[in-house]
């Protein structure tokens, strides 16, 4: 699609590497990974949920 294969995935693992450190590393894989997770999640959430959450605080 962009053109991106193995070479330069190697080439850009090693600036990132360089800039950031290996200790930082684990640090952010998981905060990319949790900001995917957040994305797919609000991406998919059902639009009737908003009505249930309405329909809750009219019965209160």
């Amino acid at each position: 699609m962009f053109g991106i294969g193995i070479p330069e995935l190697i080439i850009i693992l090693v600036i990132v590497l360089i800039i950031f450190g290996a200790g930082k590393l684990p640090e952010i894989g998981a905060g990319i990974g949790k900001g995917i997770k957040n994305f797919k999640k609000a991406t998919s959430e059902d639009e009737s949920e908003p009505d249930k959450i309405e329909d809750k605080s009219k019965k209160a």
